[in-house]
């Protein structure tokens, strides 16, 4: 595995929203949106991870949205680029934008709806390894993508990709975080992808989280990481418990729905579009959502 800088691929990197206006992109926002990481402290992000949607864009929306991620971190933060698909050619093609357009590193999620074995996801992550010389981190969500990754498979991968530098772990088995870890040591950047379990993860070893709920507390997000990173537990543990009903609220429906309506109720979306199959909240969500925010301390009079 090759050596990373030691404060590269490390901290909170929130994988931020698609934000929508009238079936498009809203490009203008969305740069917004990374201005607002800058600020906020967070130490990268992530684009056209799952929070962000990538499934209902087009190739060409997602390539856009990491330019302007590019353009506008203007090298203040990492950019993460989430290439990955279920189509391993637009995975591809993806992974190939992403090194000429200047990501700092791509996470390619294990291809979803196939299924394939796991000497299928050992050849798959093989053959993207040779096409690109970025740092890659192997997006494990079972969840969604009805696919588990062995610790052997992970092995088999890095003998012959140096630059697999590590995982996004989104799936409740914190002893896989452990067993990871023991194996290829504290180098190894494990994501927490389950926002849960960023305590805990962070304790045991993880590099760091790539948590949806950053798109609506960065700083807290990021104040947790550098809690743990500076050996201060019962700072971390305070911002665990703030943040925990955040946390559970991203998942009150399928994210980033509930997410979106918060972003817009916090202002920092104008609206919480979303393209078909996924719809916006609910009027009862809506009134559950403003409860957990108000008690957050994010909106005041809750009768606004």
């Amino acid at each position: 595995m090759i050596r990373l800088p030691d404060n590269f691929l490390r901290g909170s990197y929130p994988p931020l929203v698609t934000p929508l206006r009238d079936g498009g992109v809203d490009y203008e926002t969305f740069a917004r949106l990374v201005e607002h990481q800058v600020r906020e402290g967070s130490h990268g992000i992530v684009v056209c991870g799952t929070t962000g949607e990538p499934s209902m864009l087009t190739t060409s929306e997602r390539m856009q949205l990491l330019e302007v991620a590019i353009e506008t971190a203007k090298g203040r933060l990492p950019v993460v680029a989430a290439t990955g698909s279920q189509s391993h050619e637009e995975t591809v093609a993806l992974t190939a934008h992403a090194d000429t357009a200047g990501a700092d590193a791509v996470l390619i999620v294990t291809p979803y709806y196939s299924k394939p074995p796991q000497r299928g996801l050992v050849e798959y992550y093989i053959d993207l390894g040779d096409r690109t010389r970025l740092p890659l981190l192997i997006y494990h969500i079972p969840g969604r993508a009805a696919v588990e990754v062995q610790l052997d498979t992970i092995e088999r991968i890095a003998e012959r990709v140096p630059h697999l530098v590590g995982i996004k772990h989104a799936v409740n088995d914190l002893a896989f975080v452990t067993r990871l870890l023991a194996r290829f040591g504290f180098g190894f950047r494990v994501f927490v992808g389950l926002e849960e379990l960023s305590l805990p993860m962070l304790a045991v070893g993880a590099a760091g989280m790539m948590n949806a709920v950053g798109n609506l507390a960065p700083r807290r997000v990021a104040e947790m990481y550098a809690s743990v990173a500076r050996g201060d537990l019962a700072a971390a543990r305070q911002l665990h418990f703030e943040l925990f009903e955040l946390n559970q609220a991203i998942f009150f429906d399928t994210n980033p729905i509930p997410l979106k309506y918060m972003m817009k109720r916090v202002g920092l979306l104008a609206r919480n579009e979303h393209r078909l199959p996924m719809v916006s909240a609910t009027t009862e969500l809506q009134t559950r959502l403003d409860a957990v925010l108000g008690r957050a301390g994010l909106i005041g009079d809750l009768a606004e």
